[in-house]
Formats: structure tokens, C-alpha cells, sequence
């Protein structure tokens, strides 16, 4: 009987900062002049000017920094509320040149850390913004006219913009800002076509005249959830700029980044643009996903998506307030009102479309590794699994199989016997996938290497500014870039893919390197100078430069120049990609990538890049994998016991079990380490991997359903505990735990040297999954026993969780399409009473009960394909 030890919990307490106007807003068809934009963000002039007077002369007498004489306007603004008017990086800020802008400037103690903190140049109550001009209404919402009088501080300052909104549905609105008189790029993604106005939406939508704003209330609650009208908005050719309040500090989402789920909103910006880096905490990572889920006072959930694919950054202040700002395209923007979380992300869903239905066993286990350094070694590795009977279905080779690197082939002397191993796989029901990069190697004999030879004869590359092939290095030595943006790369890429079938028939896919990754910056000529490449102003990317470790921005593609596209190359390959399986092999396709946009869940799946074998990479790995179902990709994992780095038998044994609920599972790890496969290590260890292997298998048929319903519906596979228990705060903040499903608990050891875990269990009563003992939960932290074999699993009361035994499927037809699924055994918690017998369509049937309350019926041979009864009496 497990035993439980109930600590103190430490409950966060949501913001109380709902957002309040003073002074009317006006409608949308009437019209009306807001007070300054302050106004909108709920402060009151006497109390703000009183604090804010007294702080200031109290550092003053204190001897405090030195302070210039501001003008009284710049003091109604409080720290938290200085919305930035200068974000450049590497530029230290002067009194001169805040003004110069039009902005205050009052300079604050640096932060802890070195990190930027509160502005020294902030926007004044009065700085000049865009009129609204003009409001009309349109079958599906309304057109305005913005005019800007007054020239922002940025080239080329757009000084007529379009205003369109679509009330598109009850719980989804469509507010889009772009140039009046000039078209723009936007992204390339199919989106919903709206043919009629939303009849009852649960939200309300008001506009600030002069200055423009837009406020958008929640109707039940009215909750203010989005305020524009706290800083001016700005929309220079290469500078986009829009901020809003928030009314909680409980943010999610703007990714790829590696930190905890929930984002301080301590000063701290997340920046958009895809990078092959380590995964390390402050930079900008592989994928770019501009959408966020907030939870607010109350448990209701809204997201935001701003559909754009230029280099974005995110700027967060604890007002709570948040700033886009991006250097290209439009702002379009959608907001899904829930109104709790699951409703919020299979709204953004709707959108971005849902994600593709794996294959089965894409949701087995996995296993990789850079440096197996022949076929045959790795050969080696799949009998040792299959001799200690662990299970796997799927083997993989990273880029050493390659002859020379160079994609579409395998070296002829160390994977000569690569064939005949994949072959070997089929045959005993198991896959192979292999890596694939989108750096075509160019400096080959002419005639030698097809994939380049053709793909310059066909001008499927990304070209220079002169017309010529873009030529970076990568592992083959000197590339050219696949140009995924033009449809006729799909087709050259889809028979490189077919020749290599031919060969080795592989099962599925991964498109790594594709950011895309370059191990110059630019090119192998640097960068042209011109605005694509220096433009007036570069959000915080890793390098300072947008060319840092990839192509040059000013690149072009088929569908637009790279400045624009580099966000979505690896969205584009992934599209090519599962096309290509599906031509080959006629199947589900199954592939992972590295980069990764909103929509690609219709595409791919993601794992977490080049983590380390450390505690907090581990840690780090279901914030991760939580934030990417929020993104609508559900098929992601990380390396589990870690890439670089060696493990060690602890933490490897612990990531297994951690991994074993990654909804993709894969060992993985690099070249010239100590091997990490369950193999590797002592019987005790390797016993306990493969139990919880053994664990996860029987569990595939629930994992499968949640697939499905993540590909008709939009649901979460694995998520966070606030999505079942939205109003329950003491879940916010919770990211060393998560669910599959409604009802299945995961807490893993996630520390060295322990035998024991805390976790959080939701009011209701939770059942141990091997046991069958319960929890009554009031909403609690309990502490649990967990020695090195054992991973706490519980499941929630009412749940059913359809798993195997041993299932074993055989076709006796070639018509037959689908064989029967049969029931072996029922384990049913919580039987409070030990039952006198338990009757099957009426007959008696033989029964075991336990005293933690479990009643266990076996050798049932039930077809799911009849109806039954069971009952106990």
C-alpha cells in the first residue's frame, strides 16, 4: 500500500488587474474621443501622480541616481507601465536620444542578473498615433481608415493603414492592420474563409477614436482582454509596433524558447526567429509560433495569434502588458475567447488546421544515435533490444550513414548492409527512419551527384541578390539551399526520395538542419549591404544579425524573398516531405522536424532539438512538450536521458520514465559519448526501463485514441493541469507534472539522489495506476514514495482507459480491412465493497478483489464488435 505525505501548498495568486475605462470608448458605429491612451489601462491620475511624485523625491533626497527634471506628463506613467520607446540592443540609451523620439527618459537601477528592466525611454501619455478616420460596416464586420499626422521616429512610416474586422464566429475575431494604398507580403497559410457574421458572440469590440485603440471585453465577465490603446501604435515599412494590457499575469505560449511554461512577465522579451542553437534558455530556438493562451481571473482562457512570419519579438512587462513588434508583413491578428483552454487551443486550431493522425507505431519507442558508425553496429544494437526483449518498433540512423554527408545516399563500405538491415526490420514488424538535411552538397564533379545537378538545372535553389545558387557550408562541406517555397522543388524532391526508396526502403522521415541551418553566417560571400540584411532595426536575435548561422535575409525564393520566408522553410519542407511518404509508400506519413510554424502539425511532428544529459534538460522537456501542444503540434518529445553530454544510469533511468509518457519517444544521442540505449546499462536499471516500456505499449490504444481526437478535434495529447482544472490557481504555475488526456496523471523524479516525489493532485480522488489505491484529494501536495524502478502514474476517478495485454493481429484476407479487437481483462477502481459474485450478459464469471478496492475480471475474449454487460452485485 503506497503511502502519502501532504505538504504545504504554496498557492499563486492571480493579478488583480482587471482593466477598467475611464471615459466612454465609442462603438463601433458611433464616434468619440478617448482620454489619453493611459486612460485605458485603469489608472487613477490623482493616486498615480501622488506615488509616483513621492517616489521620486524620495530618491532625490535619499541621494539616489541622478535624475534630469521631467516634465509632469512623463510622471503620471509608473515603472511597470513604461511601455519601451527605444528597445535597440547594444545601444546605450541617452537622455539626447530618448528625446530625439519624442519620448521620456528617467533612468532606474539596472535589474538583477544584467537583464533589461524597466525602460529609461518611455512613450509620453501624449505621443502622436493614428486617428482612427473612418468606420463602416461590412457583411462580415467592419472597414476602417487609420491616418498617422505626425511621422514616427522609424523610415518609411506608412501614414494611411486599412482596418479589417470579422467577426467570424461566436468565439473567434479577425482584426487585421496593413497599408491602405500598397500591398504587402503576408503569409502564405490557408486560412478559414468566413461567409457569414458571427449572430452571438460572446465578446464585445470597442475602438479609441483619437488615439486609436482597440478595446475587446469578454461579455460574461466583462474582463477587458485586449487594450491597445496603453502605447501608440507604430507601422513603419520595416517596423511594426502594437501593445496591450493584459488582465492577468498568466501567459503561455510565443515559441520556441526554453524556460518554464509559465512566462515572467518581469521585462522579459521572447524573439521569433527560427535558429539552430542549443536548446539555452534567453534565445530565440528552431521554431517561431506567435500565439499565446492566457488564463484569466476566474478560469476563462483566451489565445492570440498574430499570423505573421517575419523576425517578431515579444516584450512583457508586468503591468501586465505585452508588445509585438515585427519587421515585415502586416499585423493580423486572431483572438479565440474559449472560453477554457482545450475550447482555446482547438479554436487557434480551426485556423491553423488540425494535426495529422499518426500512424501506430509512431507511438511506439525509438531509438537513434550519431556514432553508430556502421550498419552493422547498428544492427547490433536492434538484436541486443529484441534478445532482452525490450520493446521497440522503430530504429533510426542520424547523418553518419551518409556517404560523405551528402543527402540521398549511404556509405558504400561502413552501411554497406544497410538494405539487408532494413529488410531484417520489416520482417520482424519494426520501421526505419532516417535523417535528412536540406543543404544540397555543391561542390561535387559535375555528373556524379544527381540531387544537385538536377536541382540547378531545374533553378530549385535559394539564389543571391545576382540570380546565382546562395552557397553556405553545412556537413558535406560547401551547399546549396532546397527552395521549398517553389512547388517544383516538391517534385525534385519527391524523386530524390523515390531513388532512394528503391534502395532503402524506409518507413519515415527527419528534416533536421532546416531553420535552415548554415555553419557561416550568409554565405560563403558574407551578406549584400542593403535593408533586407542591416535593417533600421533587429529584434534580440541570437548573433545580433538575421544571416547569424543561417542565409542571408535578402535571399531569394520563389514565393518572396528569405527576409520573409525564413520563419516557415521548415514548414515548407515538412509539407514536401509527408507529400512525398504519401506518393512512396501510400500510408500515413510520419516525419519530425526541427523547425517548425503554426499549421505544421498537419505535417510533422517536433522533438526538442540538441538538449544535454543534464537534470534540467529533463526538467526542461515538459515545458517544452506542453508548450508545443498549445502550438497545435501533439507528436513531440525530447532525446530522452539527453543528445550531448554523457548520462549517467540515474538520470537515464529517470528520463526513460519521463520519456516513456512523451507522446514521441526516442532515445537519442551523439557520436563519441558512452552508449545510452537500454542495453547499455545494469539489469537493474534496464529491468526498470523496460517496464515502463512495457507500460506505455499497453497504454498505446488510450495514447491513440487522444490522437484522434487531437486530429478531428483539436485536443490537447499531453497538457498542463490547469486545462482539466482551469479554476484551480494552484495548477497556473505547475510544469514538473502534466496529464495524458483528462485522466491520466504523470509526476516524475526529476532531481538526482531522491527516493521519493511531490506532486499536485487536483481536488477528486486519484487512483495509483498499478494499484489501484486512492487519493481523496481536497487539492493538495503530497509527497510519494519513488525508489529508482518506479514512476508515479495515477488515474482520475470515472476515467476509462482502454489498454492491451498482448495483442497480436493477423490477416487472414487480403480484403479484409479490419480484424477484431478483443477485451482479455477488466480492472475496475474504487468497488468499495468485495462483491458476492459478477455477472457477464447475465452469467457468472470468476473474479478477484483486492483490498485497496480493486475488482479485476479476466479471460473475458469480449469483441469490442458486440455489446456486453458487466455488473457486480
Amino acid at each position: 500500500m503506497k503511502s502519502y505525505q501532504k505538504l504545504t501548498t504554496t498557492v499563486p495568486q492571480p493579478a488583480a488587474c482587471r482593466v477598467e475605462e475611464e471615459g466612454a470608448a465609442s462603438t463601433p458605429t458611433g464616434r468619440g474621443k478617448l482620454a489619453p491612451w493611459w486612460v485605458g489601462s485603469g489608472l487613477l491620475v490623482a493616486a498615480v501622480l501622488l506615488s509616483t511624485i513621492t517616489v521620486w523625491v524620495l530618491r532625490q533626497v535619499s541621494g539616489g541616481w541622478p535624475r534630469p527634471t521631467l516634465p509632469p506628463k512623463c510622471l503620471l506613467v509608473p515603472e511597470n507601465h513604461r511601455f519601451d520607446c527605444y528597445p535597440e540592443r547594444h545601444v546605450v540609451v541617452t537622455q539626447e536620444l530618448c528625446e530625439s523620439r519624442g519620448c521620456c527618459f528617467m533612468e532606474t537601477p539596472p535589474s538583477a542578473g544584467g537583464k533589461r528592466g524597466v525602460p529609461w525611454c518611455f512613450y509620453p501619455p501624449d505621443f502622436p498615433s493614428y486617428t482612427l478616420e473612418s468606420l463602416n460596416q461590412t457583411a462580415l464586420g467592419m472597414v476602417g481608415l487609420l491616418v498617422r499626422r505626425e511621422k514616427a521616429y522609424y523610415p518609411q512610416d506608412i501614414g494611411m493603414l486599412r482596418l479589417d474586422v470579422e467577426f467570424q464566429t461566436d468565439t473567434r475575431l479577425h482584426i487585421k492592420i496593413t497599408d491602405a494604398t500598397n500591398p504587402r507580403y503576408e503569409v502564405p497559410l490557408e486560412v478559414p474563409q468566413t461567409m457569414k457574421r458571427a449572430e452571438n458572440p460572446i465578446y464585445s469590440l470597442d475602438f479609441s477614436w483619437d488615439p486609436f485603440g482597440v478595446l475587446l471585453r469578454r461579455k460574461a465577465t466583462g474582463t477587458v482582454l485586449l487594450n491597445t490603446t496603453v502605447a501608440p501604435l507604430i507601422f513603419a515599412n520595416q517596423f511594426l509596433q502594437i501593445s496591450t494590457s493584459l488582465p492577468s499575469k498568466f501567459l503561455y505560449g510565443l515559441g520556441e524558447h526554453r524556460g518554464t511554461f509559465l512566462h515572467s512577465l518581469d521585462w522579459n522579451t521572447l524573439t521569433l526567429w527560427a535558429r539552430d542553437v542549443a536548446p539555452t534558455e534567453s534565445f530565440n530556438l528552431y521554431g517561431s509560433h506567435p500565439f499565446y493562451l492566457l488564463m484569466e481571473e476566474g478560469g476563462d482562457a483566451h489565445g492570440v495569434f498574430l499570423l505573421n512570419s517575419n523576425a517578431i519579438e515579444v516584450a512583457l512587462q508586468p503591468a501586465p502588458g505585452l508588445t509585438w513588434r515585427t519587421i515585415g508583413g502586416v499585423l493580423d491578428f486572431y483572438i479565440f475567447l474559449g472560453p477554457d483552454p482545450n475550447m482555446v487551443i482547438q479554436q487557434y486550431q480551426q485556423v491553423i488546421g488540425f494535426p495529422a493522425m499518426p500512424p501506430l507505431w509512431a507511438l511506439s519507442f525509438h531509438l537513434c544515435r550519431w556514432g553508430y558508425g556502421s550498419s552493422n553496429e547498428t544492427w547490433e544494437i536492434v538484436r541486443a533490444m529484441r534478445n532482452y526483449r525490450i520493446p521497440q518498433d522503430v530504429q533510426w540512423n542520424d547523418i553518419d550513414y551518409m556517404d560523405g554527408y551528402r543527402d540521398f545516399t549511404f556509405d558504400p563500405q561502413k552501411f554497406a548492409s544497410l538494405p539487408s538491415l532494413v529488410e531484417d526490420l520489416h520482417k520482424h514488424g519494426q520501421r526505419y527512419v532516417m535523417i535528412l538535411d536540406p543543404g544540397i552538397s555543391s561542390t561535387n564533379p559535375h555528373g556524379s551527384y544527381w540531387p544537385f545537378d538536377e536541382g540547378l538545372r531545374r533553378g530549385l535553389f535559394l539564389n543571391t541578390t545576382q540570380g546565382q545558387p546562395l552557397i553556405g557550408q553545412v556537413w558535406p562541406g560547401f551547399t546549396a539551399f532546397a527552395d521549398f517555397s517553389n512547388p517544383d522543388t516538391h517534385q525534385w524532391w519527391l524523386e530524390n526520395l523515390q531513388r532512394f526508396h528503391a534502395h532503402v526502403p524506409f518507413d519515415g522521415l527527419w528534416i533536421d538542419m532546416n531553420e535552415p541551418s548554415n555553419f557561416m553566417d550568409g554565405s560563403e560571400d558574407g551578406c549584400p549591404p542593403g535593408e533586407l540584411d542591416s535593417p533600421p532595426y533587429t529584434p534580440a536575435v541570437l548573433g545580433d544579425s538575421l544571416s547569424a548561422k543561417t542565409v542571408c535575409a535578402s535571399a531569394k525564393q520563389k514565393a518572396s524573398v528569405h527576409y520573409n520566408l525564413h520563419n516557415l522553410y521548415g514548414l515548407m519542407e515538412a509539407k514536401a516531405t509527408a507529400s512525398a511518404l504519401i506518393q512512396i509508400r501510400g500510408k500515413r506519413p510520419f516525419v519530425i522536424s526541427r523547425s517548425t510554424f503554426p499549421s505544421q502539425g498537419q505535417y510533422s511532428g517536433h522533438w526538442l532539438g540538441d538538449n544535454r544529459s543534464q537534470w534540467k534538460d529533463m526538467y526542461y522537456s515538459i515545458p517544452g512538450m506542453l508548450s508545443f501542444s498549445l502550438f497545435g503540434i501533439p507528436l513531440v518529445g525530447a532525446d530522452i536521458c539527453g543528445f550531448s553530454g554523457s548520462t549517467s544510469e540515474e538520470l537515464c533511468t529517470r528520463w526513460m520514465q519521463l520519456g516513456a509518457f512523451y507522446p514521441f519517444a526516442r532515445n537519442h544521442n551523439t557520436q563519441n559519448e558512452q552508449a545510452q540505449d537500454p542495453t547499455a546499462f545494469s539489469p537493474a536499471a534496464r529491468t526498470a526501463m523496460k517496464d515502463v516500456l512495457l507500460t506505455r505499449y499497453s497504454l498505446l490504444p488510450f495514447l491513440y485514441t487522444l490522437f484522434h481526437r487531437a486530429h478531428l478535434q483539436g485536443d490537447t495529447v499531453a497538457r498542463p493541469l490547469f486545462f482539466e482544472f482551469p479554476q484551480d490557481v494552484a495548477t497556473l504555475g505547475l510544469d514538473r507534472q502534466f496529464l495524458w488526456g483528462q485522466s491520466l496523471l504523470v509526476t516524475p523524479v526529476l532531481e538526482p539522489g531522491v527516493d521519493s516525489v511531490t506532486g499536485y493532485f487536483p481536488r477528486g480522488v486519484w487512483y495509483d495506476f498499478y494499484t489501484g489505491s486512492s487519493v481523496n484529494s481536497s487539492g493538495e501536495t503530497l509527497k510519494m514514495s519513488a525508489p529508482l524502478e518506479h514512476l508515479n502514474l495515477h488515474v482520475r476517478e470515472g476515467a476509462i482507459l482502454p489498454t492491451q495485454n498482448i495483442f497480436t493481429s493477423t490477416v487472414l484476407h487480403a480484403s479484409t480491412e479490419a480484424t477484431e479487437v478483443t477485451i482479455g481483462t477488466l480492472s475496475i477502481f474504487g468497488v468499495r465493497q468485495p462483491p458476492s459474485k459478477v455477472l457477464l450478459n447475465g452469467q457468472e464469471r470468476p473474479f478477484s478483489y483486492l483490498d485497496n478496492q480493486v475488482l479485476t475480471v479476466t479471460d473475458l475474449g469480449l469483441s469490442l464488435s458486440r455489446g456486453f454487460s458487466l455488473r457486480w452485485l
